[in-house]
């Protein structure tokens, strides 16, 4: 009986050893394709622009790539912590599985719930115009040119609070407080005439590097100044929402 207790116990014994190995080589392998995962989101922007491709390749296949790599190393990250052996390392795996799988879904979800528009502006019927920037564009994809009523009718569905600035301030005051704010949003201003009540400018989002071309216009309205504003990507068909967040953010400030 007591042989048969033994032997069983051995055996148990060997199985949870064999569950500890397998799951110390699932913890070292979630981890190498964990770290994989999160390097291709961090190298997905910077090799877009040193050119080791496209931003499309970046934003499509780098990017899924490292999603469907986040949910592999998770997946053997748990495999490993149920088998037990080496679960500081599993544990790792798993957050840096996860880490990994968050921003390409994140981004995914804000892409498909915005339209896919790249140019927003506060005056549909009459946006304003980029003079000074018009040569940096050259080669952009997007045209300056508005889309007409099928863009704004878009933009007002999406963006319903994206509308000009009026204040008291007459247009000389206006325009002081506008470029200020501009500079206060760290754009890289091209151009400010206040004879025309214009200011162009760029801003670089810091991931990928795209460049967006701002164009802020102040004029009379009544007693006061009316402040619009204009951004326009130079590439992608959809800005994932990026042009609306920016003017959002720059009224913000001037109205505040």
């Amino acid at each position: 009986m007591r042989a048969r207790r033994s032997a069983a116990e051995y055996t148990c014994r060997r199985i949870e050893i064999d569950m500890k190995k397998t799951g110390a080589v699932l913890a070292v392998l979630a981890l190498v394709v964990g770290l994989l995962a999160v390097a291709m989101v961090l190298l997905a922007g910077p090799g877009s622009r040193m050119g080791w491709w496209t931003f499309r390749t970046g934003l499509t296949k780098v990017l899924a790539w490292a999603a469907y790599l986040g949910i592999a190393a998770a997946v053997l990250a748990l495999g490993a912590l149920i088998l037990g052996g080496r679960r500081a390392v599993a544990a790792v795996a798993l957050l840096a599985g996860i880490a990994a799988f968050l921003p390409p879904f994140l981004f995914r979800r804000t892409a498909t719930s915005v339209p896919a528009i790249h140019d927003i502006t506060t005056d549909t019927d009459n946006p304003p115009g980029f003079v000074a920037v018009l040569d940096r564009r050259a080669g952009a994809s997007n045209p300056v040119e508005y889309g007409g009523p099928e863009v704004a009718a878009k933009q007002h569905q999406a963006y319903p609070d994206i509308r000009p600035v009026t204040s008291s301030d007459p247009p000389a005051r206006a325009f002081e407080r506008a470029l200020a704010a501009a500079r206060a949003e760290g754009w890289e201003i091209v151009a400010a005439v206040p004879a025309d009540g214009r200011i162009e400018a760029t801003d670089t989002t810091r991931w990928f590097g795209f460049k967006d071309d701002i164009v802020v216009r102040v004029k009379p309205e009544g007693a006061g100044s009316r402040v619009d504003v204009r951004s326009l990507s130079r590439v992608g068909k959809s800005d994932v929402g990026k042009n609306a967040s920016r003017v959002r953010e720059y009224l913000h400030a001037l109205g505040s």
